[in-house]
């Protein structure tokens, strides 16, 4: 098939690069639209008991799906600022996307105190949205964009969740924009001094952006049925131009490499696609795979970038094997004009670079003097990445709120003001719900509420007979509590921090008061979502990574035809992601470093580090593909013998290692540059996933592969006989029919600059 893509780019490049241009515009015209149409949710499990509650809240108390604060504050006091809030009130009570609305001027003075800071000049407005998690957040961006304006003397902001998630899209949005100026430009620098030529340069940028926006538009699709979070595209970006890079980069130095041993340039080409071209193909459905394991989670946070990494892989995979060899056709001699190295070296009056053996390169020598010291190398490589990832078992998780957003939004203010000036903290509220209370008598409910009211860190409990605190009936009924439909919604007051173990054991507590009449009762609140979500990712968990292990093993065995080297890959893949796990605790959890820029709250984002191991393992497959593949090649010229596996491993590394290198830079550059990223989350992921990509081509692929491929010897390429007789029948092979894979000696030179 491969030597079919190469033979017809030969014979009709123009129409392959006019199709690839069609294709790239209509998705362009169909995918760009694509930022209005997603939401910034979906950490939560919908099929959870916290998720089960609030859809019964919603559907039977007419509570939003989402809530709307707005914080009123005049000098005078919230007395002085009245006629605003209750003309805001009113028109909010009005909307047909409102469900029930409470403020500290019109609440029963019992629950209105708790709606006024210490101060007495700020009040707050509670509004519940309707519409679902999406439409909720479209709802609230009109309201606000209404209601919420300075008047009269009297400061009007928006935040609670809804307004967070709408800040957040908009955020999501801007930082979009400043990653593209930051990576492409960046890249495009790197591209021309690694691929000499400005036109061979450009050719990565033009995959990449047909990646992208292919991807784009495979996400558009996707909002036609179902929610997709903003997020992805961010990975669009920055994977699209990532891959894009990496792929084009291996078959344009394959490319060079067959011609430099003196192929003409047609069958150069044919030999590049069905070696490099079939490299790519099996790197992108090893990574593609990998990617697939985010699907099995319900969150579609998760599932979304499942969409967009397989989508955006797809794409660079099909333009890397399809468009790039027609532009290298068409390209002809002109692929390496503008050669900038070769107008510095002429400013710098410095010679051209001399051809060398390969024996003499940085890549082959530094391979042999690690495999002269395997041993101390390898276990002082793996006790480092050990040693920084000792962090992460540390990690404690939590759910994302406004202090994700910078300082500047005003979500961020509303929340930061509720946090410092306001005595009660409704976010560490948990709400019980009896979805069956028929034939539940009122004092009943009332005697659960009193026993509610008992456990440790309850300041109160609010039931339809009143306000219970230490067993006790101390006031009337609050709002916060009904019956309706046969159902029934109490509400907890707590003063136990969120995310800590005192919340925790609260929650047990609370979940073991019997319900009146052993009716069924479910939780609620932000401390009963995040530990939903994280059960619902930790019971997963060990499914996801059967997947990726077994997809890993299969394919990688699928290449080399041993059982050994895909072990080996899947633990030294392992280990190049724990500095990266160690680093998200250290600096975003800890807050070393200033937290880079970010507030940390003693917690991480559950979803954070899932999505990290599935990318960055994936991605580290890629370039162990890229070198594994190589190697083999050589091994399978060669005698099979101990000595010749290390020479395979040393000039493996030698001809991949520039590439790998330069590679893995040029995708460090592209998730760096989501460092730049207000919302707190993404600016994580990018240290994390800039941090792994750069740990897996240094420390793992220079030291740990070929420490550990010379401590085994020929004992890599083993494999049981009956695998060995399956690889023989169904196994990949570099080279396909078009000659033998080259000799097992230094046979070529490489000039200086190659090195």
């Amino acid at each position: 098939m491969l030597q079919r893509i190469a033979l017809m780019a030969i014979a009709a490049p123009r129409r392959i690069l006019a199709v690839a241009l069609l294709v790239m515009v209509a998705c362009g015209v169909f995918g760009i639209p694509v930022a209005g149409q997603l939401s910034a949710g979906g950490f939560a499990d919908p099929t959870s008991e916290s998720a089960r509650a609030s859809q019964i809240l919603v559907d039977r108390f007419g509570q939003g799906d989402m809530d709307l604060l707005i914080s009123v504050r005049a000098e005078g006091g919230v007395a002085a600022a009245r006629t605003v809030a209750t003309d805001i009130v009113s028109r909010l009570s009005e909307s047909p996307h409102v469900g029930e609305v409470t403020s500290a001027w019109t609440a029963p003075p019992s629950a209105a105190s708790a709606l006024i800071s210490e101060d007495g000049k700020t009040g707050l407005i509670v509004a519940g949205i309707t519409g679902g998690e999406s439409a909720a957040q479209r709802h609230a961006e009109e309201l606000t964009d209404a209601l919420v304006y300075d008047r009269d003397g009297v400061t009007v902001r928006a935040g609670g969740v809804a307004m967070t998630y709408v800040q957040i899209n908009g955020q999501t949005e801007r930082d979009l924009l400043l990653m593209e100026s930051i990576a492409v430009p960046l890249s495009f620098v790197v591209l021309v001094w690694v691929f000499g030529g400005l036109l061979a340069a450009a050719l990565p940028v033009a995959v990449g952006g047909f990646a992208i926006l292919g991807s784009m538009a495979v996400l558009r699709a996707f909002t036609l049925v179902t929610d997709v979070s903003i997020f992805a595209l961010n990975l669009s970006i920055a994977m699209g131009l990532a891959l894009a890079i990496d792929y084009t980069l291996l078959i344009i130095s394959r490319y060079r490499d067959e011609l430099a041993a003196g192929a003409d340039r047609d069958r150069a080409l044919v030999r590049t696609m069905t070696t490099a071209g079939r490299t790519v193909l099996f790197s992108a459905m090893t990574v593609a795979l990998s990617m697939v394991a985010m699907v099995v989670f319900p969150m579609y946070f998760l599932k979304s970038f499942a969409y967009a990494g397989i989508a955006v892989v797809a794409f660079a995979a099909v333009a890397a094997i399809v468009v790039a060899p027609a532009a290298i056709v068409l390209a002809g001699d002109r692929l390496d004009a503008f050669d900038v190295r070769k107008l510095v070296r002429r400013v710098l009056r410095r010679p051209e670079p001399a051809p060398v053996p390969v024996e003499r390169m940085f890549w082959y020598r530094s391979t042999k003097y690690v495999q002269r010291r395997a041993i101390p190398i390898g276990v002082a490589v793996v006790a480092l990445l050990v040693l920084l990832g000792l962090p992460f078992l540390g990690a404690t998780w939590g759910f994302p709120d406004d202090r994700v957003l910078p300082q500047s939004a005003s979500a961020r203010q509303v929340g930061d003001d509720m946090r410092e000036n306001f005595a009660v903290d409704s976010s560490a509220n948990v709400t019980i719900v009896l979805p069956d209370a028929r034939d539940v008598t009122p004092a009943e409910l009332d005697g659960y509420a009193a026993e509610l009211s008992k456990v440790a860190d309850v300041s109160t409990v609010s039931a339809p007979g009143g306000t219970f605190v230490d067993g006790a009936r101390v006031g009337p009924p609050s709002a916060a509590t009904g019956v309706a439909d046969g159902s029934a919604f109490l509400t907890v007051g707590s003063t136990a921090p969120l995310f800590t173990d005192a919340s925790e054991i609260q929650l047990n507590r609370l979940h073991a008061v019997e319900p009146p009449g052993g009716r069924e009762a479910m939780l609620t609140g932000l401390a009963q979502i995040n530990r939903d979500s994280s059960d619902s990712i930790t019971s997963r968990l060990p499914t996801v990574l059967g997947i990726i292990a077994a997809i890993t093993f299969v394919l990688l065995f699928l290449l080399t035809g041993s059982v050994v080297l895909p072990l080996k890959a899947l633990v030294l893949n392992v280990l190049s992601l724990t500095a990266a796990f160690g680093a998200l605790v250290w600096i975003f959890q800890d807050g070393h470093l200033g937290a880079l820029g970010t507030t940390p709250t003693g917690t991480l984002v559950a979803n954070m580090p899932v999505l990290l191991f599935c990318i960055a393992f994936g991605l580290s497959m890629d370039y162990e593909v890229f070198l594994v593949s190589r190697i083999r090649e050589y091994w399978l010229a060669s005698d099979r013998s101990t000595d010749a596996n290390d020479e395979s491993v040393a000039l493996g590394l030698a001809r991949t290692g520039r590439v790998v290198t330069a590679a893995a830079l040029l995708m460090s550059i592209s998730f760096a540059a989501l460092i730049a990223a207000q919302v707190a989350f993404m600016r994580m992921f990018g240290v994390g996933l800039t941090l792994a990509i750069l740990a897996d081509a240094t420390l793992v692929r220079m030291l740990l592969v070929p420490a550990f491929m010379h401590v085994m010897g020929r004992w890599n390429w083993w494999a049981p006989a009956p695998l060995a007789r399956l690889h023989e029948r169904i196994g990949l092979r570099e080279g396909g029919d078009d000659g033998p894979a080259p000799p097992v000696a230094p046979v070529a030179s490489v000039t200086e600059g190659q090195r």
